[in-house]
């Protein structure tokens, strides 16, 4: 089976209302067009994962992050490939302009109490839990 690897950015915020939430996307293409997930993508040749994270937030949102720590590897089969993602703890770097959605059909800012309320990937569901402790 061939496997993919690729990273995501579990990208955190303070609401105004002081509650922590995380910024996911909605796919507008493909298989699981409509489906939830976190930002990201494939890590080219010679790129780290937190390059390529850095990468593909500018490719997708238009806007610059700061990547974290790993918060964790998801790994999961689909039927066609496995899936191999890490996910990064990350923040918008302040004074940017707002977010653009380049490649995906929405995006919403989740906290802990309405993180389950979307229709994620079912690789992303893995590790919703240990976000869920971060929010």
């Amino acid at each position: 089976m061939k496997s993919i690897k690729v990273v995501a950015a579990v990208i955190i915020r303070t609401s105004e209302s002081e509650t922590k939430e995380i910024l996911v996307t909605q796919r507008g293409y493909g298989e699981f067009k409509d489906w939830w997930e976190f930002p990201g993508g494939k890590i080219e040749e010679g790129e780290t994962p937190q390059q390529a994270l850095s990468r593909e937030i500018k490719e997708e949102l238009d806007a610059e992050i700061f990547v974290g720590d790993c918060i964790g590897t998801i790994e999961y089969d689909y039927p066609a490939f496995h899936l191999s993602m890490d996910c990064f703890y990350c923040t918008l770097i302040p004074g940017q302009k707002p977010l653009s959605l380049l490649e995906h059909e929405n995006a919403v800012w989740l906290n802990a109490e309405n993180l389950k309320t979307v229709k994620w990937l079912p690789a992303d569901i893995g590790i919703l839990d240990k976000i869920s402790a971060l929010l």
